[in-house]
């Protein structure tokens, strides 16, 4: 392979410089010829990242050791899907992947607006490839892929991939959550291009809705494939520990939500462009701090990459771009005010701005406990951790408001809602939901959080219910149409409306899911074979171990006969991997999943005597979180799938 990777990178490090800097002066000269030119650059950018990511997928593929890279995190054991997945296990590959993902969001956003936001366009390019050139930077300076091992020092053999990595999810989780962070530079290129052309009207939102709600729905399903990830991989019985690079995904996440409920108003109401451009600047600075707290190694997480020196790089990248758009903001402040103001706090716009507040406010209380470590160390020499317990006092009762918003926002009056409305719309829901709260307590729920949270639910559920129900029912009447024709095409007719309901009902399930933590049980247990032991309803006899290994580990599997009552109804058998190549020991677990509960089950230990020794977790309503998950998936879908109108706006047009 020699020296070409590096050359290849300098190569595409000019022509991002050429593609942004034409981009920009051909705009303001006047000259096609350029700007195609440039245009043109961009698609080579995107094509010579995607060669030098063939390049390194070959290598780990061939076993190539003579690249560093390759020998720290891959080996001859490993089968062929977590040698390619190995990729992006590591920091100098993830940059790769990162740079690489990039250059194709600026390629297809390049080509849809060849003929189209021509003002707004030249400066969308420069900005990305901006970013583009800051990424290949690193890449050829401070942590390169494709570094050489001495030809005395190459192994015959790799390190291998870390245990707890050798996970079918290892294949999906990272590029998914790595096309939610990259994809939200898209909506910030064009906040800035329209900051610096002042083209500050509702141009550039409808340019960048879906541009928003494309790396949103990445980020989201990442998130979710992550705590899956950790549920069944870790042993811990649970998806989520405040981990700081868990909450880096949170952050940018939370920021577009309250992004993508705001923007509506001001394509309604022409209100709160400055807080638009905030959110969108802000939600692009947060993937960036997330992508610090990940890679510089100052914050202690089981995700992070080691102390390197990509760290101090992007801290002065952060505070470069939030230096350059504060100077943008205070340039523009005159043309950034609103044109319309707040007609009533009993509106849907007052909702919205609610739901942004306590959105901003779960992102900043997520943002300082995780910063928190790192600023008590620099500040009085100790560094204090932040735990669990901080983050859920903060963070669950704004969940709840946010789950109250849920159901209020998306139905409330635009400019001010009327009495005979409010009846209308909350009526039959608010009743159903203080009905079900003695219900709920009769039924055993005396937790006040969770009570809190179900009966919110119940709310959120009949009113979003009842806006299905009158709109297919008004269909019906009008076009004789049978029940399922009528739901099809009432969704059909209003995607955005509909699909946000359905984006509604997801976290409403998700809601469901983490609220049944307040009612986990667990219990930790040394078994022989033939003895037993009882956790909740479930009693849990200890049949018999078997070991063995393969090329790649030795394991250690153990039986358990499964009983509810005197009613047999599974055998469970969680194992201990421990990895020749890394030398490290990885829990696998055993989990029977229904509606109501998981019955989980994590191997600590095999002891000498031959007793085992073990951890039983029942995790009531879990499955609800993954299935409001898919429910998030199906809205967010129907929200971002154009209907003709839409087709022909985002084609482009020669006219």
């Amino acid at each position: 392979m020699g020296d070409l990777p590096f050359y290849g990178l300098v190569m595409t490090g000019v022509l991002a410089i050429y593609a942004g800097a034409a981009s920009v002066a051909g705009a303001r000269m006047g000259s096609p010829g350029l700007v195609a030119s440039a245009r043109r650059s961009v698609y080579v950018v995107a094509a010579l990242l995607t060669l030098a990511i063939v390049m390194l997928f070959h290598a780990f593929a061939v076993h190539d050791f003579s690249i560093r890279y390759v020998a720290d995190h891959s080996n001859r054991a490993l089968s062929w899907n977590y040698s390619i997945s190995a990729l992006w296990a590591g920091q100098e590959g993830s940059l790769l992947l990162w740079v690489w993902i990039l250059s194709l969001y600026t390629a297809c956003v390049t080509w849809q607006n060849r003929a189209r936001n021509r003002e707004l366009a030249p400066y969308v390019v420069t900005v990305l490839c901006a970013n583009i050139l800051f990424f290949i930077f690193l890449l050829l300076f401070v942590a390169s892929p494709f570094e050489k091992l001495p030809s005395f020092n190459i192994p015959h053999d790799g390190r291998g991939l870390n245990p707890l990595l050798q996970h079918p999810a290892m294949m999906i989780h990272p590029p998914c959550l790595y096309t939610g962070y990259v994809g939200l530079a898209v909506p910030f290129a064009f906040a800035v291009a329209a900051l610096i052309t002042g083209r500050l009207d509702d141009a550039w939102i409808r340019s960048t809705r879906r541009w928003m709600l494309f790396p949103w729905f990445f980020l989201g399903i990442g998130i979710l494939l992550g705590g899956r990830w950790a549920y069944v991989e870790l042993g811990w019985g649970g998806y989520w520990a405040w981990d700081p690079v868990e909450n880096a995904s949170l952050m940018p996440w939370l920021a577009g939500t309250a992004y993508l409920h705001s923007v509506m108003i001001q394509e309604k109401r022409n209100m709160m462009k400055f807080w638009n451009h905030f959110l969108v600047a802000l939600t692009f600075l947060l993937s960036l701090i997330g992508t610090f707290i990940t890679r510089s190694g100052m914050i202690q997480s089981v995700h992070s990459f080691t102390q390197s020196g990509i760290g101090p790089w992007f801290l002065f990248y952060i505070v470069f771009v939030a230096v350059f758009v504060t100077a943008l903001y205070w340039i523009r402040r005159k043309a950034l005010r609103s044109e319309s103001a707040l007609d009533s706090y009993v509106s849907r716009e007052s909702a919205f701005l609610l739901n942004n507040l306590i959105l901003l406010g779960a992102c900043f209380a997520v943002l300082w406990g995780t910063m928190f470590p790192m600023l008590s160390e620099a500040i009085r020499g100790v560094k204090i951790t932040v735990g669990p317990p901080w983050f859920n006092q903060v963070n669950v009762p704004m969940g709840l408001i946010l789950l109250a918003l849920t159901g209020i926002g998306p139905l409330v009056a635009w400019r001010r809602a009327s009495l005979n409305n409010l009846r209308s719309m909350f009526l039959w829901p608010v009743a159903l939901s203080l009905a079900s709260a003695p219900l709920l307590a009769l039924s055993g729920v005396r937790h006040g959080y969770a009570l809190v949270s179900f009966a919110l639910a119940i709310f959120v559920i009949s009113a979003i219910t009842q806006e299905f129900w009158r709109g297919v029912a008004a269909r019906r009447r009008q076009y004789r149409e049978g029940a399922w024709t009528a739901l099809r095409r009432l969704i059909d007719k209003n995607r955005r409306r509909y699909g946000g309901y359905i984006v509604h009902l997801g976290m409403v399930s998700v809601f469901v899911g983490i609220t049944g933590t307040a009612f986990n049980a667990d219990r930790e247990a040394t078994l022989k074979a033939g003895q037993s032991v009882d956790v909740g309803r479930y009693t849990l006899r200890y049949q018999g171990r078997e070991m063995g290994r393969d090329a790649n580990h030795e394991w250690a599997r153990v039986r358990f006969n499964v009983y509810r009552g005197k009613e047999y109804i599974a055998d469970m058998v969680p194992a201990k991997n421990f990895y020749l190549a890394s030398q490290q020991p990885t829990t696998e677990v055993a989990i029977r999943t229904s509606l109501r509960e998981d019955l989980y089950i994590a191997l600590a230990g095999v002891n000498e005597d031959g007793s085992v020794t073990f951890k039983v977790f029942v995790n009531p309503l879990v499955q609800w979180l993954w299935i409001g998950g898919g429910i998030f998936a199906l809205g967010t879908l129907i929200v971002m799938w154009p209907d003709p109108l839409d087709r022909r706006y985002l084609l482009p047009t020669y006219v």
